[in-house]
């Protein structure tokens, strides 16, 4: 992926270029204009860990670096862990574009100003609060990372968003399990972005919080009429991943009419 294949990506006024970054990072562009989801475009988990725990280490290569992302309009964290708002990333997106908005869910705001975004250019998210950024109109949900958490203001500290390109509509729910009401929020978007990397008792004792699992992501797109299920948080860290050919699997055993597409590192894909 290079910064002239996503510039020169041409698309009628309703088509919308996805570019995966990784983990559960894209790149939308919709007319003249971008959006930057959960971008984690450094090497700051594998540091953490120690870079020989092979658990811990990136299996491929960061694929834009954030630096070149300086034509980026608008970019959003779900919540504030690090393979979502890696200060890493976010620092350096700050430095080199002095356009782009972050927006973020409101309790986390204050972190994300302490990795070196100044507050001037942070946007507070709320569920339910729509905002029009652009020609996209934007809805946050609240995400139930293995539960739904809020501040003492009872603001929501994970969030999905539910986005409008014109007649197409999509669904980055973050790290997200679901919960009464989640499928009523996003009933009938076109593209659903959902973990199925899921959870467990193991996961939880070190530290991981899970999300929803591959057989819960498709009988959610199934029940929301999704046209276009897209599979996130399986490929990055063997830590906390999922082998791609479990969840098509569960795919064909519950919903094999189910359009999907599992991204590759890099990869542009046009709806």
């Amino acid at each position: 992926m290079t910064k002239e294949q996503i510039l020169n990506t041409r698309l009628t006024e309703e088509q919308i270029a996805m570019f995966y970054l990784g983990q559960e990072g894209f790149l939308i562009r919709y007319r003249d204009h971008f959006y930057l989801i959960d971008p984690y475009l450094s090497d700051s988990i594998d540091r953490h860990h120690g870079m020989q725990d092979a658990d811990w280490t990136r299996r491929y290569d960061i694929p834009i670096l954030p630096e070149e992302l300086d034509f980026v309009d608008y970019v959003f964290c779900t919540h504030d862990h690090t393979d979502h708002a890696d200060p890493d990333t976010l620092c350096a997106l700050a430095a080199h574009n002095t356009k782009a908005v972050f927006i973020v869910p409101a309790p986390v705001r204050e972190n994300i100003c302490s990795y070196g975004v100044d507050d001037s250019r942070i946007m507070s998210a709320a569920a339910g609060q729509k905002l029009s950024l652009g020609p996209c109109s934007v809805t946050p949900v609240a995400a139930a990372h293995e539960e739904l958490h809020t501040d003492e203001s009872g603001n929501y500290k994970e969030l999905g968003y539910r986005m409008a390109f014109g007649s197409t509509t999509l669904f980055h729910s973050g790290d997200c399990c679901i919960y009464d009401g989640l499928a009523e929020q996003i009933s009938g978007v076109d593209i659903l972005m959902v973990p199925v990397n899921g959870r467990g008792y193991y996961k939880l004792q070190n530290d991981i919080i899970g999300n929803m699992n591959a057989e819960e992501a498709v009988l959610l797109a199934q029940e929301i009429h999704a046209r276009l299920l897209v599979p996130m948080h399986f490929d990055l860290y063997a830590g906390n991943g999922l082998s791609p050919a479990y969840f098509v699997d569960c795919l064909y055993r519950f919903s094999p009419g189910q359009a999907f597409h599992m991204f590759a590192p890099g990869e542009r894909y046009i709806f």
